[in-house]
This record gives structure tokens, sequence and C-alpha cells, in this order.
């Protein structure tokens, strides 16, 4: 039976995933560089231990970047682009519908605590959360399963209990390892990247109703769900 719903924040409320790596691009190829989407999604939904975007151009290419220039000048294109995006199609639905049913939800995320709860607040939608755990709460975060089971302990909820709202490989994962049942909604640039099965994959939550969800968790996992199918 489904008691609770944990959501990733970035990419899967608001797409500041596709924004990040725009900007990101934008700036190397002012110094002749190409940033792929593949090198890139090795800090998508995780730490910037695998590629740091920041460093990049001096460790792997010499160019004598100042880090703190290329720093300022991606955040504020960044911030530009953010100006065109809003939370993704179905999430305050699945929000509002989470409360009615008395679910408790909750939010893990790789990005630390004052990033995610300004914006959840901007957004107007940070009271919706019954518990939040950040990379403050862990010592490594996606994939690493800590930040889910960090976030089933506060909302009381066991992993066969909840699902959980991903946007990333590297989020799908760490809700696999902690044994989540996982909509996986990739964004622009994530739909783009290889994911593994997972029990729903669709564009947005807008195409998953989110009784179907309930009613599928229901069910024991292992048992097919009629007229739904696993999506890699």
């Amino acid at each position: 039976m489904l008691k609770a719903i944990i959501f990733d924040f970035d990419g899967t409320i608001i797409d500041t995933e596709t924004a990040w790596y725009l900007a990101f691009r934008d700036s190397y190829q002012t110094y002749g560089v190409d940033l792929s989407v593949e090198l890139y999604s090795g800090c998508i939904g995780t730490s910037l231990h695998t590629f740091n975007p920041y460093e990049y151009l001096n460790t792997h290419h010499n160019l004598g970047v100042d880090s703190e220039e290329l720093r300022r000048t991606v955040r504020a294109r960044h911030a530009e682009l953010m100006k065109k995006e809003k939370i993704r199609p179905g999430v305050c639905e699945y929000l509002e519908q989470a409360k009615e049913a008395g679910l408790k939800v909750g939010l893990a995320s790789s990005s630390d605590r004052e990033w995610v709860e300004r914006h959840l607040r901007q957004l107007g939608i940070f009271e919706y959360f019954d518990c939040i755990r950040t990379a403050n709460d862990v010592e490594k975060v996606k994939p690493d399963p800590s930040l889910y089971r960090k976030a089933l302990e506060g909302l009381g909820a066991t992993a066969e209990e909840a699902v959980a709202v991903e946007d990333s490989p590297n989020g799908m994962r760490a809700a696999a390892a902690a044994g989540i049942a996982c909509v996986v909604t990739p964004n622009r640039i994530t739909s783009l990247l290889e994911f593994e099965e997972s029990q729903w994959r669709v564009e947005n939550l807008g195409q998953l109703a989110f009784a179907d969800v309930v009613k599928a968790m229901a069910k024991p996992l292992a048992e097919p769900v009629p007229g739904e199918e696993s999506v890699r």
C-alpha cells in the first residue's frame, strides 16, 4: 500500500538541468570547446566529483580559465534561462492528490538545502513537503541510496510503501538501490540519456494518472499491471 511519495527536485519538479547544460555549453563554446550531453551527464543528479564543469576546461584542456569568472557567467546565464521555466506538468496535481489521499510527501535532492528550499518557496510549494533531505544530510549523494533512505526514515515509511519521482539515471539508480519503485520523467536533456528499466517512464506526470500509481502500488511489484509496460 502506498504511504509516501518522494520527489527529486532539479529537473523533476522544475527543469533546472537543461538550463544548466545550455549555460555551460554556451560558455564552453567561447573557449572553442564542445560540451556533449554525455560528458555533462556525469554531474546530472549527483555531485561534481565525477565531472566538474567549472574545472574541466583547466584540468583537461589547460586553458587557464578563471573558474570564478566562469562560475559568475554560467550562473547569470542560468538565471536568465530559468525565467522561462515553470513547474513541470503534473507535479502540482500529484502534490495535491497525494495530500488529499493522506500520503506523506518527501523530497530527496543531491543539491544543497538552501538551493532547494529557496526554490520550493519561490514556486509556492514548500508547504506540501513533510520531509526534505538534501546533500547536507548525507555523506554520499545519488546514485548512492542514502538520500532516499533518510527520506523514508523521516516520512515513517518503508521502501515498499513509497514511490519516487526522478528525471535522471543517477536519481533512478538511487531509488532502485533503496528498493523504491520509480516514476521516471526525463526532461529535455535527460531524455537523451540511457535509463535502466523502471516501473513507469513518461514525458511528464501529466501523462500518468496519480490514481494509477496508487492502484499499481497496491499490487506486488513483481505482478504485471494490466495495460502497463516497463520502459527502459
